[in-house]
């Protein structure tokens, strides 16, 4: 059978999750919104509705001027709104409290990131092993700590899957709406971490049975994650390092969710050959990774200073595309989703079957 073209195809609509970036703009919103967040203001206005400003400030911890200040910039950045003295928050923000995991993540993110971006934006784009050496966020993303069971290690990686998890828990629907899964019955999600983009697929498709096969304190913390959710009794784990490790066969569908870009590119491209290796014949390898970033004359909001961080991880998919035709894919479709920036969504079957 002769390969389809490969058609990019855009998505129709942003995502209605991403109106939590309209309240991460800049930094003064974020700060003060982080701040609205930990004095308790936003729960006490979401509990009664409203609140009046005279009561308020005891309430929240705050004398009368510092509830002012904050009350002013909140309304500057469109959280709140003020009637003759009666504080409620606005219709739009109380939309985006309806992805609050996704505001408060993005929120804990930026904000653990804006210093490296502050100080060493210089290293960033001039010396890329200077600001490697130097940036906090590589001791947040420190993989080895996800090799061995310590205390210490159990609680910084649980940091960043909190992290990974939460971002998947948005991103995974608009990569299972352009991809039909249903005719699959066994998927390996490689490098699958809290196991929640297995979970969004099992929950789409009740005969789906899913393994996540990742590092081992990744996969104890997935555990604990994917046992809460009542598709848990279909999703297990393999505890493994796919740089030293083969991957186990038997699997109708092998994905790789935004595990790729984390790794070199001849890292990268060997663990898609042990995926085409593992793979059962007829099934399909899709890839979901966030594409190199472009910015069509926008300045992006500060939601996206991580992942500015990690510019240079973010690749094309051309490169995959050349390694699957050779390693004798057929059917390889590349569709692209217009999120926070462009992914795409790369599938392609394995002959036989």
């Amino acid at each position: 059978m002769s390969e389809i073209p490969v058609a990019p195809l855009a998505a129709s609509s942003r995502p209605g999750y991403l109106v939590v970036d309209d309240f991460l703009r800049g930094f003064v919103e974020a700060r003060v919104l982080k701040t609205a967040f930990e004095v308790g203001l936003i729960d006490r206005l979401l509990e009664h509705g409203s609140g009046a400003v005279a009561a308020l400030a005891p309430v929240v911890g705050l004398d009368q001027a510092g509830l002012r200040f904050l009350l002013d910039l909140l309304a500057a950045a469109g959280v709140t709104q003020e009637a003759r003295g009666d504080i409620r928050l606005t219709r739009r923000f109380q939309e985006a409290l309806r992805y609050r995991d996704l505001l408060e993540v993005k929120l804990d993110y930026a904000g653990f990131t804006i210093n490296d971006f502050a100080d060493l934006f210089t290293p960033l784009v001039q010396t890329p092993s200077g600001f490697t050496s130097k940036a906090r966020l590589f001791e947040l993303f420190d993989y080895r700590r996800a090799l061995t069971y310590t205390f210490e290690n159990y609680a910084r990686t649980r940091m960043w899957v909190r992290l990974t998890s939460t971002l998947t828990r948005y991103e995974a629907a608009p990569c299972l709406d352009v991809h039909d899964l249903s005719k699959h019955r066994r998927m390996l999600d490689v490098g699958g971490n809290s196991g929640e983009f297995a979970v969004q697929a099992c929950r789409r498709h009740p005969a789906l049975q899913a393994t996540v096969f990742d590092l081992p304190v990744i996969c104890e913390l997935g555990l604990d994650h994917v046992l809460a959710q009542a598709e848990g009794s279909r999703i297990s784990f393999i505890q493994g390092d796919l740089r030293s490790q083969d991957l186990p066969g038997g699997y109708d569908l092998i994905t790789f969710k935004s595990m790729l870009h984390d790794w070199p590119p001849q890292d990268a491209l060997r663990f898609i050959e042990k995926a085409a290796q593992a793979l059962a014949p007829g099934g399909t390898l899709l890839i979901y990774e966030r594409g190199a970033l472009e910015f069509a004359g926008q300045v992006p909001p500060m939601s996206m200073v991580p992942n500015l961080l990690f510019f240079r991880s973010y690749r094309s998919p051309q490169a995959y595309i050349e390694q699957l035709r050779s390693l004798g894919f057929q059917d390889i479709r590349q569709r692209d989703l217009q999120l926070d920036s462009t992914f795409f969504v790369l599938t392609a079957r394995k002959p036989g079957g």
